[in-house]
Formats: structure tokens, C-alpha cells, sequence
């Protein structure tokens, strides 16, 4: 008879209660399952999916955990994007993928604030409320909800501002010019100003500018054209040339063009004509311009000897909520302007009679109704005065575009640029001109205003001394070392 082999004494098995407290609590032991509790917030709040992994529902933790880390990764990627290749990360939000690329986002942002809710819910199912000591009871899910509403309430707020950049983008480059290479150097960009309300059909440009921004350094020139700009000629090629070989001249008409000024250009190319000035550009609209526009920007060329291919116009309507999104602008105001204007057949002298208000001369920070006010006074004071303020309160709007104030602000500015402006810049350049603006603004943009102070006669103005002025400005003559 064999004798059995002694058996191994068995080992003790640990209970399951102590191998796993986090999936099997002991529910008789209070400072346990309050301790569980915190952990499984923290863990929730932390890792959003982990609480679920470690005690609840597997298949929905890993779902989460999963949504979790590819949310991380998505953040690191837009993060080193931003660091090391800016370009590309533009191009996905304004280039021809923009729209998909945008909507993914809006998408994953409010799926992840759902998926939040759902887990911090099943969290606190987790916690077994009814087990927990009477402060932690009330405490956990009072910190799990907190942390659930800054969370879904931010991804939320990041979904809205996606899609108020989407929906700004699409507003103002709904359709844009050709893609150019920069010109000898420079993108130069006409700058118009107008307001949109009364009077809108025969509309003339308030405010006439040009910036040019070297291609390479981002150093930017601003220079100042009157709206009062008398017999403007038109570059050769335009079709407006043939109309005006020796210069604009006025129609005689209040709104056709009642004088030759630079800002009846767009009256008598398009208002005053039955084809509304399609037969003079018939690809106008096609590019998100119009025939006037098209028509100040071949003045614009003559006039200052450069080629200006696209523009930006700024309702003056809108500038105000511009500025109020901006948390206003710093001004130094040098004298008392009036709000407001005379009324017809009221005398501009009376201003005691008709203004509406006053800024006070000093240092202020404007909001938007001030600043618009601020840029259209004119009645006590010349039109180039008024040219300097506009130029001032572009530099100071510039200023403001810092990234820490447009994040905080990026709703209000996009809600209030699709309201103020109207362009044909193509959207593919949007990455480039992006990273001039960034170096333009490390340095002082220069100003040149073709006004009498400067030069330039007010009713008889030298065009090649503007073109000469033009040039040196945007390419300063290299200094020849004299010999000692």
C-alpha cells in the first residue's frame, strides 16, 4: 500500500474585502469608505474614466480613460504645434480644411463635457452616498460637482469659441482675391473706412490708408491718403484710366461725385453707373470686392506708386463693438474734441448747440462709442487732424491684440469682426500674414500722412513727390560711408 504524499499546508487566502478595497469595500468600516470616496473624486476629477477602472463599470471606464488620454494627446499636439510649427497649426483653422477640421473640434469638445457628466454621475453612484460618514456624505459630491461644472462648462465655452472662429471665417472670406506673391517686398493692404447706416448708397470712404508689411521682417508702414485728395490719377491698366486719362474729375453731381475728391472714386464707379460698375470689373465680386472698391485701389496704385492687390474695409458701425471686445483702447487725447455733429442748415460753429458730448483732452481708456467719436470728429478741427486720430487708434487697437486678451475676450472679437469687416484677403494667406502681424507687433509701425505739414499741397498735390516719399519710406536709401 503507497502512501500518500504529504499535502502543502494551504496558504491563508487574504479576504477579498482587503485585496481589493477600491471595487469591494467593507461597507461596515466608515474611514474606509469615506477614504474610497476622495480617492474615487480625485481620480475622477485627475483621470476622468480610472474611478470606473478601478471600481465600477470596466467597459466604461476604458472608454473613458480612453477619450481622456486621446484629449491629452490632442492638447500636446496643438501645444507643440503652437510651439514649433505655428504655420501648420493656422492652416488647419483657416486653410481649406478649416471647416472639418473646426466642427471635429466643436464636436469632441461637447461629446468630452457629455461623457464628463456621465462619469462624475457614476461616480457618485460609486461612492454609496448611504455608507459614507455624515461631512463626507455631503462634502465629495458637493467638490465632484464643482470640479464638473469648471470642466464641462470650459469645454463648453471652448466649443462656442470654435465655432464663433469658424463662423467668423466663413463671414468675412466667404469668397477672396487671387493668391499673390509679395511686391517688391511688401504686402500692401488698402484700409477703408465708412459707416454702413444712412446714406449707405452713395457711401464715400471716410478713412483711406495703405499698409504695407515687408514680406520678410514684418516691419509695417501705414500711410495716410485725405479722403479730400484732389484729381487722384489711376494706374494705366485700370479701366478707370481710360475714363479719367488726366486724373479724377468731379461729375457735378451730389451723388455721382460733386467733387474730385479721393473718396467720390467709389460713387462714380459704381453708384453713378446702371450696371453698378460691372462692366468696369466684372470679376469684382467674384473676389469679395466691388467695382468702387476695386476703383480706389487703382487710385491708391497711382497715387502711391505701389501695387495694392487686396483690401480691408472697416465699418465704422461695428468699430465700436470692436473696441468694447477689446476692453477698450489707451489714448492720449491732445485736445477737446465734440461728440456728434451740426444738424442740417445748422452751422458747425454752434457746437455748443449740437454736440452731444465732449472727450477731454488727457490720457483715457476709451470704449468703443468714445473711440468711434474720437475717430470721426471733424468739425472743429481739419480733416488731417482727424487722419492722425484714426492712425492713432489703429496703432492702439494693434496694441491690444495681445494672445492673453484675445483668449479672453475671443468670443466678443469674433462675434464683433464679423459685424465690422469685409476683405478679400485669401484665406490662404492667413498663416503668413498671421506671423507678420506677430513680428510687426515687436516694433513701432511707421506712419507717413500725406498731408501740408509734410510737404504735400492740400489743392495742388506733386504726385511723383508722393511716389517719392512712398518709396524712401518703404525703402530707405543706403547711406554711402563717407571717406574720413
Amino acid at each position: 500500500m503507497t502512501l500518500a504524499a504529504p499535502r502543502a499546508p494551504e496558504r491563508s487566502a487574504r479576504p477579498l474585502i482587503e485585496s481589493k478595497p477600491i471595487r469591494h469595500p467593507d461597507p461596515q468600516d466608515a474611514h474606509g469608505m469615506g477614504r474610497r470616496a476622495w480617492w474615487l473624486v480625485v481620480l475622477n476629477v485627475l483621470v476622468p474614466g480610472s474611478a470606473q477602472v478601478l471600481a465600477g463599470n470596466r467597459r466604461l471606464g476604458r472608454f473613458g480613460l480612453g477619450a481622456t488620454l486621446l484629449s491629452w494627446a490632442l492638447v500636446v499636439l496643438a501645444a507643440g504645434l503652437a510651439l514649433f510649427a505655428r504655420p501648420a497649426l493656422i492652416w488647419l483653422g483657416t486653410g481649406p480644411l478649416s471647416w472639418f477640421v473646426l466642427t471635429a473640434i466643436q464636436v469632441l469638445l461637447l461629446g468630452y463635457a457629455v461623457l464628463w457628466v456621465v462619469l462624475t454621475v457614476d461616480t457618485l453612484r460609486l461612492l454609496r452616498l448611504v455608507r459614507l460618514p455624515v461631512l463626507t456624505r455631503w462634502i465629495a459630491p458637493v467638490a465632484a460637482l464643482l470640479a464638473l461644472v469648471l470642466v464641462a462648462s470650459g469645454a463648453v465655452t471652448a466649443s462656442n469659441a470654435v465655432a464663433s472662429s469658424r463662423g467668423a471665417l466663413d463671414a468675412i472670406f466667404k469668397s477672396s482675391g487671387p493668391s499673390l506673391p509679395p511686391s517688391d517686398g511688401y504686402y500692401n493692404i488698402l484700409l477703408l473706412g465708412a459707416d454702413s447706416g444712412d446714406g449707405r448708397d452713395s457711401m464715400r470712404f471716410d478713412s483711406i490708408s495703405v499698409v504695407s508689411v515687408n514680406a520678410t521682417t514684418g516691419a509695417t508702414t501705414i500711410t495716410g491718403i485725405p479722403r479730400e485728395l484732389p484729381h487722384p490719377p489711376f494706374s494705366e491698366d485700370s479701366p478707370m484710366h481710360g475714363l479719367y486719362p488726366d486724373g479724377f474729375q468731379s461729375h457735378g453731381d451730389q451723388t455721382c461725385g460733386w467733387n474730385a475728391w479721393m473718396n467720390q472714386i467709389r460713387n462714380a464707379a459704381e453708384v453713378c453707373r446702371e450696371d453698378r460698375g460691372k462692366g468696369l470689373y466684372p470679376d469684382a465680386a467674384a473676389h469679395g470686392s466691388a467695382p468702387g472698391i476695386e476703383a480706389t485701389k487703382d487710385a491708391a496704385e497711382a497715387v502711391l506708386g505701389i501695387q495694392i492687390p487686396y483690401y480691408v474695409f472697416v465699418d465704422m458701425n461695428g468699430f465700436a463693438d470692436l473696441v468694447d471686445a477689446l476692453g477698450g483702447v489707451e489714448i492720449t487725447v491732445s485736445e477737446r474734441l465734440p461728440k456728434g455733429g451740426p444738424a442740417p442748415g445748422q452751422g458747425a460753429e454752434d457746437v455748443n448747440d449740437w454736440a452731444i458730448g465732449w472727450i477731454e483732452p488727457g490720457e483715457q481708456r476709451m470704449n468703443g462709442d468714445t473711440a468711434q467719436w474720437y475717430a470721426r470728429s471733424r468739425y472743429t478741427t481739419s480733416d488731417y487732424d482727424r487722419m492722425k486720430r484714426q492712425r492713432q487708434l489703429q496703432q492702439a487697437i494693434l496694441d491690444q491684440f495681445t494672445p492673453e486678451n484675445v483668449l479672453t475676450h475671443f468670443s466678443e472679437i469674433m462675434n464683433a469682426s464679423t459685424e465690422l469687416a469685409s476683405t478679400d484677403l485669401p484665406r490662404d494667406k492667413l498663416s503668413e500674414f498671421f506671423d507678420l502681424m506677430m513680428k510687426a507687433k515687436q516694433q513701432p509701425a511707421a506712419q507717413l500722412e500725406l498731408t501740408p505739414e509734410n510737404g504735400i499741397e492740400e489743392k495742388n498735390p506733386d504726385y511723383d513727390l508722393i511716389r517719392s516719399m512712398v518709396k524712401d519710406a518703404l525703402h530707405p536709401p543706403t547711406k554711402t560711408p563717407t571717406a574720413e
